[in-house]
């Protein structure tokens, strides 16, 4: 599989751009713990990988549990803190996007103005201008194909012709509903601990790897 043979590559962001999956799980661990709410890392990577806040909410609603109306507010503002001080690029990123020569673009389930935080403090922004398409544009977030469906119309790319580098289980669905190719990355520090390659393997991924060194390899 060479990347070079699509009109349009969607990276997402959270896990394959940048390293966050694991800062953004203890944040949310540690948040949901000042609402009295317990879930440890572990779970929120189980749970919540790749899916929005609304998908949070809504996970918690459906167990008859309660989350305050101050929990959102504050869950972002301790992952900006945390991302400012600690957030790292996942390694070979800025080298295989200056070697892309079709358009590319990021499609994330957090909102923009973590998205384009978590790109000025590793400096990746430069790469992506605005071609920014998050799950506040879309009424269904991820495993709904709706973010790369918007995201390839707004890029003039067909679905058939749009390549997805994704590192959630509802990353990979959302990409292959859109009837898109996805390439399943397991390189960021969440993975270390777990078989990311069968997880997306088996989510539906057409590929799986594991250093962006090998981004352009069959």
């Amino acid at each position: 599989m060479d990347s070079r043979g699509f009109d349009l590559i969607i990276f997402d962001c959270d896990g394959v751009l940048v390293d966050s999956e694991l800062l953004s799980c203890r944040c949310l661990s540690e948040v949901l713990a000042e609402f009295g709410i317990a879930l440890s890392i572990e779970q929120a990577l189980e749970l919540f990988l790749g899916r929005s806040t609304k998908a949070i909410e809504q996970h918690y609603r459906d167990l008859g549990q309660y989350v305050p109306g101050g929990f959102l507010p504050r869950l972002k503002s301790h992952v900006l803190k945390t991302f400012v001080g600690s957030l790292q690029p996942i390694p070979g990123i800025t080298v295989v996007m200056s070697e892309l020569r079709a358009p590319f673009c990021v499609a994330s389930s957090s909102d923009l103005d973590r998205v384009s935080l978590s790109l000025d403090v590793t400096g990746l922004a430069s790469h992506f201008g605005d071609r920014l398409y998050t799950a506040q544009m879309v009424k269904h977030g991820k495993p709904a194909p709706d973010l790369f469906l918007y995201a390839a119309g707004k890029m003039g790319a067909q679905p058939a012709h749009t390549l997805v580098i994704e590192d959630s289980v509802s990353g990979v669905q959302a990409a292959k509903a859109a009837g898109m190719t996805v390439w399943g990355f397991v390189g960021g520090s969440h993975y270390r601990e777990r078989d990311g390659r069968a997880i997306l393997a088996g989510a539906g991924a057409d590929r799986v790897f594991a250093r962006m060194s090998d981004f352009w390899e069959a």
